[in-house]
């Protein structure tokens, strides 16, 4: 049997996208981004085609642009260990991946994996450990499917649905924790599109956990799809890592977790206890250090040379200043 999720906090049947679109929506909205993930997409796909055999044209999805790169990292990675059977797995298996990876969100659709510790890798490319999709990739069970759709659907209630479906259509689910551990979470450059994160069974907290990874995929896109590069040698004081950080790094602490302050902020008036409680704890560890960067905020955005990225990282900045504001003004 799936998962009894009908005793926690849902969205209307009907709902199937995004609430109408408000200030924090429309600052999601980036054109730019649909089009990298299009013309990237097509030249990975370009990369694995004969030119002999009829050309598959992908449709540059958020799921075809995060497959793609996965079949890419682990192309390049079968090569280098000299493992034929694999590379040419992915070679065949490009134009038309594993159908049965895949199941429909609200808003489009997803795959969801339950890698193992041990089927985790670890190599130059990233920091953290990481999961490519294979030949030996599992399919997730049906507890955590609904569990990754209920997320889909709570995320598109508060407005984040959108930015879901488009940044964090590959999830993997790792270690299930009770409510009051903490939850790692973390996302790979190499693998747009793919969010790797312990999860306490919640589908609130996965979501606001999403929409954080989500975020940073987001940025990262979005810097790709304008060609700007932060090179410069500033360094700033981040309070959530407590250290000075170079001016790509504080920013996207300064964006990603002002995102998920605003859906705790909305999820929390819509929620119960316990997960009600756990929000309004986030939010209030998180408010004390946002309002720390106020500053230093303004000057870094500045390295930003495309005015429609800054301007989108000062509204959401400036939007989750406005909930600290709400809260505090609030009746008790």
């Amino acid at each position: 049997m799936g998962r009894d999720i009908t005793a926690r906090p849902t969205t209307d049947p009907k709902m199937k996208k995004d609430q109408p679109m408000d200030q924090m929506t429309s600052a999601l909205e980036f054109e730019p981004i649909a089009a990298v993930h299009r013309a990237r997409t097509q030249s990975i796909h370009a990369i694995f085609t004969d030119t002999t055999e009829p050309v598959h044209e992908p449709t540059g999805s958020p799921l075809d642009y995060a497959i793609g790169h996965h079949f890419l990292e682990g192309a390049e990675r079968a090569a280098r260990q000299r493992d034929h059977d694999t590379f040419t797995w992915y070679r065949h298996h490009i134009a038309e991946p594993m159908q049965h990876w895949t199941t429909l969100a609200s808003l489009g659709p997803v795959i969801t994996l339950p890698p193992r510790p041990a089927d985790l890798l670890s190599s130059p490319i990233a920091d953290s450990p990481y999961y490519l999709l294979g030949p030996n990739t599992r399919q997730a069970s049906s507890n955590a499917v609904e569990l990754v759709s209920a997320a889909f659907d709570i995320a598109a209630t508060h407005g984040f649905g959108s930015l879901l479906a488009r940044h964090a259509p590959i999830i993997c689910l790792l270690t299930q924790r009770d409510l009051t551990s903490p939850l790692n979470s973390w996302t790979i450059t190499r693998l747009p599109g793919t969010v790797f994160l312990d999860h306490a069974d919640d589908p609130t907290l996965l979501a606001r956990d999403l929409i954080h990874e989500a975020g940073h995929n987001w940025l990262n896109d979005a810097l790709t799809a304008t060609k700007v590069t932060l090179t410069d040698t500033n360094t700033y004081y981040s309070p959530w890592k407590d250290s000075q950080r170079p001016t790509f790094g504080y920013l996207h602490s300064c964006w990603a977790f002002p995102l998920t302050m605003i859906f705790a902020a909305r999820a929390a008036d819509t929620t119960t206890d316990p997960i009600r409680t756990i929000l309004n704890a986030y939010f209030a560890q998180h408010q004390e250090r946002l309002a720390a960067t106020n500053t230093d905020h303004s000057t870094a955005t500045t390295a930003i040379t495309n005015r429609d990225i800054r301007e989108r990282l000062l509204t959401i900045h400036q939007l989750a200043q406005g909930q600290t504001t709400a809260k505090l003004t609030s009746p008790k």
